[in-house]
């Protein structure tokens, strides 16, 4: 029997459907009995113990997918998830930097892995085996995962066991995950928002996680119409896409009708446009809950699950989390006053992998975790302005968010999305810059005008480009280091 306690706690479930998979389901007896034979087949592979070896994991969001996880946990592994659409190059860096021992891959995704002596296949990771599991201690390294790299190459962020179960068993509280909740997964399972705030939570609770291999719109609105969705969270990029293709669709009102069982839908990795939260509710009724979290710390900060929630804000410290605001001299600063948001808590990470500078850079002497992202508190409440080597632009002695300027834009009629930058000025020190998505056509002068009748002069972006697109990560946020090369290419970022 695995002592890792979200495998454990599978066995207590028994046949109750855990992982909806296309038109398969699994339970959670197979979900872990599946997980055990993993277990063994890497204990058979390494003679014992993992003791804290990296293995390599990529596989589409699936059962197997869960099942391999906790296998490698079971086994006193350190699991390293690698994402799916990462070329060669990128996964290569991954296998590199965490010293990666060996890697179990799904049989289409084989091929995606740099020449590898210990690459195992899913089929073969399955076999029976007899070998006695070792006894996992929450203080053993459990995750690595690599941060989004938007600003620096990705580094590795290693979690505990405790650390993992800090963070589920706060969200299954605060946002009331029950065994009865059928949760469909749209998120690449790379990160936190889709591992932990979705399938980890649901699988601790008993409940359904129905999983898609990847987030198409019209697919998601199929799966909403049936009407048994209860939980549904993603990214900014995913609603708008969404409100898309219910705009264009002839059956609206049909469509609309799918959420009378849906109880809570959330939004995060990214600022969500008040526009889509507004455009949303008209949709679906529902109001989405905005949070805030980290690769670093897992969630912080929420809006409630019940009570009212603030457009534009992502709530108040989650349950068992510390949160504070500093200023440059690391005092905390009054309300209404932007501060950075440092953080204390049991899911806060242990370190980053093999980087001791980086990890002793990022707290502060009595140990609370650095996030570089700026906000404000306003009654309790906080409202995120942006990173602060990104989204804070210093401009003729101003220091101005990136996020608030881009909310404006969004209200213009003709702006679908924008992304907005510092770029480098010997006169001003950083001027402001607006990358612009457009329905129809927009002359940048003018959307200038409009800006200025909103907007404080310090504020109306300097330069602004139409363009097509904006270069994005796997969760759907601009990566702003490539925006601000648009505007100059030796721009620092």
């Amino acid at each position: 029997m695995s002592s890792v306690e979200i495998v454990h706690r599978a066995s207590s479930h028994g046949s109750r459907t855990a992982i909806i998979e296309g038109s398969r389901s699994f339970s959670y007896d197979e979900l872990y009995e599946q997980s055990l034979r993993v277990a063994r087949f890497l204990l058979a592979k390494n003679g014992g113990d993992l003791a804290g070896a990296r293995v390599g994991f990529i596989l589409p969001p699936s059962f197997s997918y869960a099942a391999v996880q906790w296998g490698i946990w079971s086994a006193g592994g350190i699991a390293v998830p690698l994402p799916v659409m990462y070329p060669e190059a990128e996964l290569e860096y991954i296998i590199r930097d965490c010293g990666i021992s060996s890697v179990i891959a799904h049989d289409t995704l084989r091929d995606k892995v740099p020449a590898f002596e210990q690459l195992y296949s899913v089929s073969e990771a399955a076999r029976e085996g007899d070998q006695a599991l070792p006894r996992i201690e929450k203080n053993r390294p459990a995750m690595i995962l690599y941060t989004s790299g938007t600003t620096t190459r990705p580094k590795g962020v290693v979690t505990m066991h405790a650390n993992i179960e800090a963070q589920i068993t706060m969200l299954v509280q605060a946002w009331g995950w029950i065994e009865s909740d059928h949760t469909l997964l749209v998120l690449p399972l790379h990160h936190v928002h889709g591992l932990i705030n979705v399938l980890s939570c649901a699988l601790w609770a008993g409940a359904k996680c129905e999983v898609l291999p990847k987030f198409e719109a019209k697919q998601t609105w199929s799966s909403f119409s049936r009407g048994d969705i209860t939980v549904f969270m993603a990214v900014p990029t995913i609603y708008s896409k969404l409100i898309a293709e219910w705009q264009a669709a002839p059956d609206k009102e049909a469509m609309s009708a799918g959420f009378k069982l849906m109880r809570l839908m959330v939004s995060g990795s990214a600022a969500l446009p008040v526009t889509t939260l507004a455009k949303w509710q008209e949709i679906t009724g529902h109001v989405i809950m905005e949070r805030y979290g980290m690769t670093e710390t897992g969630m912080t900060l929420s809006n409630p699950l019940e009570g009212t929630r603030v457009p534009g804000s992502v709530g108040s410290p989650l349950p068992g989390v510390q949160v504070r605001l500093a200023g440059d001299n690391e005092k905390p600063v009054a309300d209404g006053e932007p501060g950075e948001i440092q953080v204390k808590s049991g899911g806060v990470f242990n370190e980053y992998w093999n980087r001791p500078d980086s990890t002793k850079e990022s707290f502060t002497a009595d140990r609370w975790f650095c996030t570089g992202d700026i906000a404000v508190r306003e009654n309790g409440v906080y409202r995120i302005l942006g990173r602060k080597s990104v989204d804070i632009i210093k401009t003729g002695g101003y220091k101005v968010s990136a996020l608030e300027i881009e909310e404006a834009l969004r209200a213009h009629p003709a702006v679908s999305d924008c992304a907005v930058v510092g770029v480098d000025d010997e006169v001003w020190g950083q001027k402001v810059c607006a990358a612009v998505i457009v329905k129809g056509q927009l002359d940048p002068p003018l959307l200038r005008t409009w800006a200025k009748e909103r907007l404080a002069p310090y504020k109306v972006p300097a330069d602004i480009k139409v363009v097509d697109e904006l270069p994005r990560n796997a969760l759907g946020k601009a990566v702003k280091p490539q925006v601000a090369k648009m505007f100059h290419p030796n721009t620092k970022v």
